[in-house]
């Protein structure tokens, strides 16, 4: 009997490239991103990308005997309580795809945020030097500080059982911590065994602070070590959660070429997105230096945040007839692409680097993906 041969690569796969390429903990709280629908086992041949799994991308999908669609957009951000073909909204494409064996994986926000995604494109598009985030994402803790006082001559002790268990890891360097002498009081009362001194009276004990770093993924362990080896019945500890440096973010803002004026700046991005027409907000003749990017739609968001309050214009997808009546009003200007024409350049850069990162795999950017805006 022979075997079925082994799949280049796997849905697993795929989710592991786009960790790599959009951590899913740089997404907007309220986004709904990642893997939505299927098997992260199964094989992954065929990859189709897109900004709107539509049916006629899902057909494209299915003709082209694909395994997996990446939708930038995710067709569900609540939770649904029934999966049916009949169904009005975007859940009958979902049950479909499911039907059909289809995964389906959805990076949104993630990729917006993401160093060479959705904003960095666009920001390349618009010539930006100077480049950054107008506001950081919290990515949240992935490691802790723990810090313990022991008395001096235990010290060394309670650190190596701690550092045997998966603490005090910084970089390429291991054994790391930080130690300060102090003095600890404690007044044992009824029912305790104080290892330290006696119960019924104040006692003052010479102490190290003992303070290792330690991945959230091995808390319990060095809990547990710190317990083993300290000499108290009841040690003491606390554990600070430390978030990493800001990198990444919402949007961009940086510096336009010398000279720029709004209509040059609209021309140069109808020319790069394809587009057959662009709106902007202000006068054609206006002078910009300073741009805040923000593809898909960003109000009045660009010019609420420090980084980007001294913006000239703003380059989005789609904004609300007062939030460029606000615009106009305090002097500043805006081009707006059309919320699915600001978001689809990122997918040629996305198929480059998911086939360089899924040897052996087929890429391909959906051609029946489009805008739900025609013009006649």
């Amino acid at each position: 009997m022979k075997r079925s041969p082994k799949p280049a690569a796997t849905v697993a796969d795929l989710v592991e490239a786009m960790e790599t390429v959009a951590p899913a903990n740089l997404a907007q709280p309220w986004d709904n991103t990642g893997l939505l629908a299927g098997d992260p086992s199964a094989a992954c041949r065929r990859i189709l990308l897109c900004i709107d799994l539509t049916p006629p991308v899902l057909a494209e999908a299915m003709a082209g005997a694909c395994d997996l669609v990446v939708a930038y957009h995710p067709l569900l951000f609540k939770p649904v309580s029934r999966l049916s073909a009949g169904a009005e909204g975007p859940e009958s494409i979902l049950f479909r795809a499911v039907a059909a064996d289809l995964a389906v994986y959805c990076p949104h926000t993630a990729l917006d945020a993401a160093p060479g995604g959705t904003n960095d494109v666009l920001a390349g598009m618009c010539g930006l030097t100077e480049v950054e985030p107008f506001e950081y994402t919290a990515t949240g803790p992935g490691q802790s500080k723990v810090v313990t006082f022991v008395p001096h001559e235990q010290a060394d002790r309670v650190a190596a059982a701690m550092f045997a268990a998966g603490a005090g890891r910084i970089g390429d360097y291991a054994m790391c911590s930080y130690r300060l002498r102090g003095r600890g009081t404690f007044f044992g009362m009824a029912g305790t065994d104080p290892r330290v001194g006696r119960k019924g009276r104040l006692e003052q004990v010479e102490e190290t602070r003992l303070e290792v770093v330690t991945p959230d993924s091995r808390l319990p362990e060095v809990i547990n070590a710190l317990f083993s080896a300290h000499p108290y019945e009841e040690p003491a500890y606390d554990i600070y959660p430390l978030r990493p440096p800001p990198g990444f973010g919402i949007g961009r803002v940086g510096m336009l070429p010398a000279g720029t004026t709004l209509a040059g700046l609209a021309r140069r991005l109808r020319r790069a997105c394809g587009n057959s027409r662009v709106e902007i907000v202000g006068r054609p003749d206006t002078a910009v230096r300073r741009a805040a990017v923000c593809a898909g739609s960003a109000g009045r968001l660009p010019f609420e945040k420090p980084r980007s309050a001294d913006c000239d214009v703003v380059v989005t997808g789609e904004m609300r007839h007062h939030d460029a009546l606000a615009l106009l009003r305090n002097g500043r200007s805006a081009v707006l692409l059309g919320h699915w024409e600001s978001e689809r350049p990122v997918l040629p850069v996305l198929a480059e680097r998911l086939r360089a990162a899924l040897r052996g795999v087929r890429v391909a950017v959906s051609r029946k993906d489009a805008s739900p805006f025609a013009r006649p």
